[in-house]
């Protein structure tokens, strides 16, 4: 536990002159965002108002951390709720409703059409139909499988969909509780941060949509052990979550050229190897005695055509190019690298190295937005990253609206695609309108981040003093772009300026004051060197 959830610690202020507090010692408070956030402050207010000097932090139960999990439980609740209408015969009786109502779900669906009912073994066995195999990568059909033994056997098709739809929803549930746990231990300053994921609408609505909040805990759990200095757990981890989605092996690209920048490259070799291990172990026993199956999640991958929320669909729907796969794929390929190199370059061109949380993501945003698809729930993708990349509340409630505006687009088109309900449907104009909200939604919260990286005074997490508190080895590491500078690191590098010394000699890391540590990660990073921290950062 840190020290933010272990001890009765009051609001944290800048220490006067004479007072003997050093920049370490500040560093040991948590951030209150009541005290530097506008929307925080003004959403305070229904609660009494910003927290004071004397608000308890941990010494009672109810920590940071707990009411995070506690609101995410909620609001996850809720979703659950906003699904009830299909759950009570959407799903089940006429195309049309689930998706007036919004409350479309993939799970009770395709209990049945992927063999889960039958008994099917995924990967192993051929299903009927044109779909001969599971589609989803192995670990997210190991997930379905496990979720199919726990549904009770009998009753009817509406029954069995319904029993299997709440027991993933069980599951994914607790999936959302380690999300909303890692989102408030990755900043260990920053619990509060957490309420960002917690609170975002977006999240609850399209929790139960798909099985991708699997990919999400892990990645969540991956980011966390990377800040807590742990580059092993941290790559089996991501290597678990991109056996059960692709997303998260992005991650590896900017973090490559974090560790080139500040001569990390040893842990993250460690990292590599951690990942393709992990991945290996889930693969290769499904690879060895069912490749078919297993191959089905690549080659639908290649041969799906553009689909929903992305700029690809409405070239297709607007012009006469030719769009098929066999055209898309090689632009989109290129795209995607293109996007992944330029947040590779901004990363080592940058005049601060930027922190992990920014660059990761930068990645998986550029992935989104030059994929030939663009499912309502791939938001989830985004969500835990955006809290730690850019914890400010009014930017990421206006990427928040954008993206409720397009999950509430693409299944009222659907309503009248479909051939029900067409007074209650959205034409192709506004669907397009509401896939252009996402893009320029999702575009939005790039460009700020970008700016923060560019000019990291911009940058509300570093603006109190910390640099890279997601970044674990990297946090306070020397960046080896500045090591032939003779005069130490360039005032950039601190953008609060010499004001930010405490003791008001202007010094900084490198320089030969009092407190080398000061601009390091303050006292944890300075106990760990001296052989008393345990790495639970």
């Amino acid at each position: 536990m840190t020290g933010a959830e272990t001890t009765h610690q009051s609001t944290p202020e800048p220490p006067g002159p004479g007072t003997g507090a050093t920049v370490a010692q500040v560093r040991a408070e948590p951030v209150s965002p009541t005290h530097e956030d506008p929307v925080a402050v003004a959403g305070s207010e229904f609660l009494g108002g910003p927290s004071g000097r004397h608000t308890l932090t941990g010494a009672v139960w109810w920590s940071p951390v707990r009411v995070v999990v506690l609101v995410a439980m909620v609001l996850f609740a809720l979703g659950l709720v906003q699904k009830a209408p299909c759950y009570n015969g959407g799903w089940f009786y006429g195309a049309g409703a689930q998706y007036t109502h919004a409350c479309y779900s993939d799970i009770p669906h395709l209990y049945h059409a992927r063999g889960f009912a039958e008994g099917l073994v995924p990967y192993f066995d051929r299903l009927p139909g044109d779909m001969e195999y599971l589609e989803y990568p192995v670990l997210t059909g190991v997930f379905m499988e496990v979720a199919s033994w726990l549904t009770p056997d009998g009753g009817s098709f509406q029954d069995q969909s319904q029993n299997y739809w709440m027991v993933n929803a069980g599951m994914l549930m607790a999936c959302a509780a380690v999300i909303a746990v890692c989102a408030a231990r990755t900043h260990a300053r920053r619990p509060w941060d957490g309420l960002l994921v917690a609170l975002a609408p977006a999240f609850a609505l399209t929790a139960t949509i798909n099985w991708d909040l699997l990919a999400v805990a892990l990645t969540a759990g991956a980011m966390l052990m990377w800040a807590r200095s742990r580059p092993l757990a941290f790559g089996v981890l991501l290597g678990l979550a991109t056996a059960a989605k692709l997303y998260p092996v992005f991650l590896l690209a900017p973090l490559l050229a974090l560790c080139w920048r500040s001569g990390r490259m040893r842990e993250y070799g460690t990292a590599v190897a951690g990942a393709a291990g992990a991945w290996l172990v889930v693969n290769v026993p499904v690879m060895l005695f069912a490749f078919e199956g297993w191959s089905k999640f690549y080659r639908f991958s290649q041969e799906r055509s553009v689909d929903f929320g992305s700029f690809w669909l409405i070239l297709d729907q607007r012009t006469d190019l030719d769009l098929s796969p066999a055209v898309v794929n090689p632009i989109a390929l290129v795209l995607t690298v293109a996007a992944v190199a330029g947040v590779m370059a901004l990363s080592l061109s940058a005049r601060r190295r930027p922190r992990f949380a920014q660059v990761a993501f930068l990645v998986v945003a550029a992935f989104i937005l030059t994929n030939k698809v663009y499912s309502p729930q791939y938001v989830l993708w985004l969500v835990p990253l955006a809290a730690l990349a850019r914890p400010r509340w009014r930017d990421f409630l206006i990427w928040q609206a954008c993206e409720v505006m397009y999950f509430l687009g693409i299944w009222l088109y659907l309503a009248q695609t479909s051939g029900g309900d067409k007074a209650k449907g959205l034409p192709l104009e506004g669907y397009q309108f509401a896939i252009l909200v996402h893009l320029l939604g999702t575009l939005f919260l790039c460009a700020v981040i970008v700016r923060d990286i560019v000019r990291p005074e911009e940058d509300v997490v570093r603006r109190s003093g910390e640099d890279d508190p997601s970044g674990g080895v990297l946090d306070g590491a020397r960046d080896a772009s500045r090591r032939s500078s003779s005069d130490g690191p360039s005032h950039e590098q601190d953008p609060a300026g010499p004001a930010a010394s405490a003791d008001g000699t202007g010094h900084r890391d490198g320089d030969d004051g009092d407190d080398p540590w000061k601009y390091r990660g303050g006292s944890l990073r300075k106990e760990e060197a001296a052989g008393n921290g345990d790495g639970n950062r």
